[in-house]
């Protein structure tokens, strides 16, 4: 019987069928970072239960870590509590931790691929909804609760039931300036922030498969905010060669063994989907957001559309009111005062040598504050041997060290009350980034170019 990747490697992860339709699923890879791993250490301490499987869980600090002095204690009281208690725990309980310090410390969804820590054909999962990341890379991976971060520690298992499938196929080719956050808030504007709930998402077509492993990163990794389980695209050689050589990936023959089993994952020719949706990548123009969830997107080249036709008009209104717009109007002109390049989304060596490219030589706009924010030590080292770190510096531009930092309003780096944010991470809501803040999301060249010009603009006007 013919398969979709999802399904093959759901199946060949079921321990055990519970009657009614839910299955206990073992888990490959589990990341915890320290906001959403306290309490699940503390149930395993009631009950004295140890982790079941330390071994295939790593651990490391990013949310609430600051992004500056990060040799310095953390001044800010709840942050190092968290950060000490993630360090205290996995030292207890004998999980690997990339804390601060670490030559690998860095946002979660950054370092387990730079590492080799996800592999083709795994589960994976994390106490944080964007784990979607890790299915550029052929895994089926999601986010968790708390509830269920303790149940992976204490099982290597969950109880879950198989959601629906989904193929988006992207065919075509992209127009300069389009990147692949263009291609997912676009897809999110066509389907809405609700349009793939209940569904895993597979991505095809010709435009995705002539995607880098980083830019496929940023796919799945706002598969959730259209409403998605998550989201995953059949390895491929950029998958294979992306791998090799990395620090915990199997080496020498193991490793052409491994490569082997991973080329055999896609979906069978006449596997079928429950829900599928073309669309064409020459439709797709550099992308930015108006409103306060991830689906309301605008090419920028086009005017803000008027509430819609079915739906909550008063929501449609009241989301406008607060970004400070309205109908009719185009973002292209509109000042913003801070710019963020980093965050799960938007943080990897390629993001920002696409950003280093447009602003070299460059001065951002004096009435712009912006941060550039590594994914890693090591995008953070690897970006310093290049220059780029230098590149960002000279335009003036904040080079920051590694963190979650401005993609969410958890640690010091927030936006200001009323102030427009162009934001390379995944969400728009009200207060995302520290209450009143404005975000619109885009790509890191749209961030670039809109640093300089102090303005949202076209990108493709400067090409």
């Amino acid at each position: 019987m013919e398969k979709t990747l999802f399904d093959k490697i759901w199946d060949a992860h079921v321990a055990h069928q519970v009657e009614g339709g839910t299955d206990v699923l073992y888990i490959d890879r589990h990341f915890i970072h320290e906001v959403t791993s306290p309490q699940a250490f503390d149930g395993l301490r009631r009950r004295g239960i140890p982790v079941f499987r330390p071994d295939r869980t790593a651990a490391t600090a990013d949310h609430n870590v600051p992004t500056r002095n990060q040799h310095l204690p953390i001044q800010e009281a709840l942050s190092r509590f968290q950060v000490d208690k993630l360090t205290e725990n996995c030292r207890e309980f004998g999980i690997r931790l990339y804390g601060l310090g670490h030559p690998y410390q860095g946002i979660v969804h950054v370092i387990g691929p730079e590492l080799g820590l996800t592999q083709p054909g795994m589960t994976i999962v994390c106490g944080d909804s964007h784990t979607s990341t890790h299915g550029a890379f052929g895994c089926i991976a999601f986010g968790i609760g708390t509830s269920q971060v303790e149940q992976v520690l204490a099982t290597q298992c969950l109880l879950q039931s198989k959601p629906r499938r989904m193929r988006i196929t992207v065919d075509g080719e992209l127009q300069p300036g389009v990147l692949s956050k263009d291609i997912i808030l676009y897809i999110i504007s066509r389907l809405s922030a609700s349009g793939g709930t209940g569904h895993f998402i597979e991505y095809a077509g010709s435009a995705i498969r002539a995607l880098s492993m980083e830019a496929r990163m940023t796919i799945c990794n706002m598969s959730i905010e259209m409403g998605a389980r998550g989201g995953l695209i059949a390895p491929d050689e950029k998958a294979v060669e992306y791998l090799r050589g990395r620090e915990f990936a199997p080496r020498g023959a193991d490793f052409e063994k491994a490569a082997a089993y991973w080329r055999t994952l896609y979906s069978d020719a006449g596997a079928r989907f429950d829900t599928e949706h073309h669309f064409r990548a020459e439709d797709i123009e550099p992308m930015a957001t108006y409103g306060t969830n991830p689906g309301m997107g605008i090419g920028i080249s086009q005017a803000i559309p008027g509430p819609p036709a079915k739906g909550n008009g008063r929501t449609f209104n009241k989301s406008l009111e607060y970004m400070g717009l309205r109908p009719g109007q185009k973002l292209a002109g509109l000042p913003i005062q801070y710019v963020f390049i980093g965050s799960c989304t938007n943080s990897r060596i390629e993001d920002l040598r696409i950003a280093a490219a447009f602003v070299k030589g460059k001065k951002k706009a004096d009435s712009v504050y912006a941060m550039v924010v590594p994914g890693s030590k090591q995008v953070e080292k690897q970006a310093e041997a290049e220059g780029l770190d230098r590149i960002f510096r000279e335009a003036g531009f904040d080079f920051r060290e590694p963190g979650c930092s401005a993609c969410l309003g958890m640690n010091e780096d927030k936006v200001p009350i009323g102030a427009y944010c162009v934001s390379t991470s995944n969400r728009n809501f009200e207060g995302r980034q520290g209450p009143g803040a404005r975000t619109i999301l885009a790509s890191p060249l749209m961030a670039a170019a809109a640093a300089v010009a102090g303005r949202l603009v076209d990108v493709r006007e400067g090409l």
